[in-house]
């Protein structure tokens, strides 16, 4: 009983690269606007508010009662029947928003349906009829949808309230968002197509699986683009357009092509690099008119050698202003990115209370395990950022940074060493061949450049922190987020031995990286047992003091109930797709682990108050809002098809028992 799971840019062409690897004994798991100070009970977007700090102020759910929680509904968005075949290529990834009183969201194949919020009756349906006869790069994926009221229409007229969605097939479509039909006006007949750029080089190439933003009238897009398959890959280009006509506005390229000005960041190769795109969500402070992006690493992720430079507003939290393009400010996280450390998550728009008085800042969480916390004006590191020399000795071509940026807060979430002597096994003989695996490969911590012989990637391509981002308690200053931990084997291939190195695995990640000297390889670290080689737990939960960037706790998330075919009696923690919620009453929900359950916390201190029986995998960041007098949660139930978690089509509603009449 085997599987994959795994985060965004993280894979190439047909083959499943790497998260985070979860068992138990014989089972092997393979992985693959601004923001206010307190967001109101409901959820009016992806992240709660704008600035996605995934907290409710509503507090009819509390640590007394949550036991109480009870599923108050359920719907089935019919996907099991109907797609059968194609939702084992789907993870169903999407956060509903609650707006013109419906709960709406979006499946994994682009169906956007809007719910009654008190009994999760289906309201209305669309359907923009995706093809879905091949597999994507990054799965049929949808997280959310995006919701505007334009100020300037009319009340009550057709799309004065809209609903954006970003397409697998790289469409932007509006609807109305009271009754779900297109919005004529926009674009052709209610949708914008969006152009990669040049030829794809297979179907899915290129797709948007993270809703878009809207800011001061503009609608803003990202795009999710397939690894490692090309340095001449598509550009990662966000694209801006009127969000009333669909009309183009801006573009802004994070790769600066044949600039030689941009003080070696870039030279005139960079013209044959893609990517860099913004796959993730992005935030909005629409006080300010700025959008905050996460962006990518530039193609192909294991080789720079045709990329030479910093490469900059890559691997970065970069400010745009809304209505133009025009940079405000940028800070990099991963200078000459050859490891697939890309920005993965939204960034965080919070309100620091510091000695000097309250400060906004931007909190982006990172694959490396690293949290930059950002001024939101300026960019500037409010906990300091340091450049630390890092391991050297690339292959031949390659140019690395020989420095990288390391906050002085936080501390790093994830380990990110690792020696022979620190292998982990089930049983002796497995610590014993994890240590001659681990000992075979170069490992030098954190930023070791990829090599011939092999080199250790820890934390590995899935995170640390992933999609799933972090929430943030404006009341106590704690932010919440989940980390994974594993190993990744990351070896170069040279071209010309690339052919037989292919042949030679078939069913391995081994990936050409065409247009530069070096194909690739990638693979987990496992025992004999196939179990891991870095000891657990392989799932932690972080809540993080954002006033002096200390560690206030920490707790192991997820069981392999679901996984294991007996019993395992130690806590291992398992993998976590998806994010967690907080509420001002001093909970903390998350689904994400590789289990069938959505789980409360304590907020002050990490202990696990409840869990809630799922019909399928919860990797999906759950979400709240009071309706009526009754408080929700929210998840969807859909599972993840490169995983081993139990597939499915539900969206679930938890509340507390209606009181009986009297």
């Amino acid at each position: 009983m085997a599987g994959r799971i795994m985060g965004e840019k993280t894979r190439s062409r047909g083959r499943p690269v790497a998260g985070l690897a979860v068992f138990a004994a014989l089972v092997a798991v393979m992985l693959v606007g601004g923001g206010p100070a307190g967001a109101e009970s409901g959820w009016g977007h992806y992240g709660g508010d704008a600035g996605g700090q995934r907290y409710v102020s509503a507090g009819q759910i509390t640590p007394e009662n949550v036991d109480d929680l009870e599923i108050a509904w359920r719907y089935s968005t019919g996907d099991m029947k109907a797609r059968p075949e194609a939702i084992k290529q789907s993870a169903f990834e999407g956060t509903p928003i609650l707006a013109e009183g419906s709960l709406i969201f979006c499946t994994p194949f682009n169906e956007v349906v809007a719910l009654d919020p008190g009994t999760g009756e289906e309201k209305w349906r669309f359907d923009p009829q995706i093809e879905t006869d091949y597999e994507p790069a990054n799965q049929f994926v949808c997280r959310g949808v995006t919701y505007w009221k334009d100020e300037a229409a009319a009340e009550g007229a057709a799309c004065a309230a809209r609903i954006f969605m970003g397409t697998n097939d790289a469409r932007l479509i509006a609807l109305d968002a009271r009754s779900g039909l297109p919005c004529k006006g926009f674009g052709a007949g209610g949708e914008v197509r969006i152009a990669p750029g040049m030829a794809l080089a297979y179907p899915g190439e290129f797709q948007i699986t993270s809703p878009p933003i809207v800011a001061r009238g503009v609608l803003i897009t990202g795009s999710s683009i397939g690894d490692n398959n090309r340095a001449d890959a598509p550009k990662g280009t966000v694209r801006a357009f009127d969000a009333r006509s669909g009309a183009p506005l801006w573009d802004f390229d994070p790769v600066a092509r044949g600039v030689a000005e941009q003080e070696g960041s870039w030279d005139t190769r960079a013209a044959r690099t893609g990517h860099a795109n913004v796959w993730a969500p992005m935030s909005v402070d629409e006080k300010r008119g700025l959008v905050f992006l996460p962006t990518s690493s530039p193609s192909p992720d294991f080789f720079g050698g045709e990329r030479p430079g910093d490469n900059r507003y890559a691997n970065s939290v970069v400010a745009l202003e809304a209505e133009s393009g025009k940079v405000r400010w940028h800070f990099q996280t991963v200078h000459h990115d050859v490891w697939d450390y890309d920005l993965p998550a939204q960034p965080s728009l919070v309100t620091l209370q510091r000695p000097e008085g309250p400060r906004d800042a931007v909190v982006q969480v990172a694959k490396t395990g690293l949290v930059f916390v950002l001024d939101r004006e300026t960019g500037e590191p409010i906990f300091g950022v340091e450049e630390r020399p890092v391991p050297q000795g690339a292959v031949a071509g390659e140019r690395l940074s020989p420095t990288q940026p390391f906050p002085l807060a936080p501390p790093p979430l994830v380990p990110t060493t690792i020696t022979p002597d620190e292998a982990w096994g089930l049983t002796p003989l497995d610590r014993w061949a994890c240590s001659r695996e681990i000992a075979k490969y170069r490992s030098e911590g954190l930023f070791t450049p990829p090599s011939e012989e092999g080199t250790l990637l820890f934390p590995f391509t899935g995170g640390g922190a992933n999609w799933g981002g972090m929430a943030f308690d404006p009341e106590s200053q704690l932010m919440y987020v989940n980390t994974n931990r594993a190993l990744h084997m990351v070896k170069l291939i040279r071209r010309e031995d690339f052919a037989a190195a292919k042949a030679a695995e078939p069913d391995k990640e081994i990936s050409p990286q065409t247009g530069t000297a070096w194909g690739m390889k990638r693979d987990l670290v496992f025992s004999p047992l196939s179990l891991p080689c870095n000891a657990p737990p392989f799932g932690v939960l972080h809540a993080v003091d954002l006033s002096d960037g200390s560690i206030a706790w920490e707790a192991t998330l997820g069981t392999v109930e679901d996984l294991a075919p007996v019993p395992i009696p130690l806590k291992l923690g398992t993998p976590s797709f998806g994010g967690p919620l907080v509420m001002k009453s001093g909970l903390l929900f998350i689904g994400a682990a590789m289990d069938n359950y959505l789980r409360a916390f304590n907020a002050k201190t990490g202990e696990e108050l409840w869990k809630g029986r799922l019909p399928a995998g919860g990797q999906a960041t759950p979400m709240s809002y009071e309706w009526e007098g009754r408080q929700y949660v929210v998840i969807a139930a859909g599972g993840h098809s490169r995983s081993t978690t139990t597939l499915g089509d539900s969206v679930i509603g938890f509340a507390l028992p209606e009181e009986s009449p009297q």
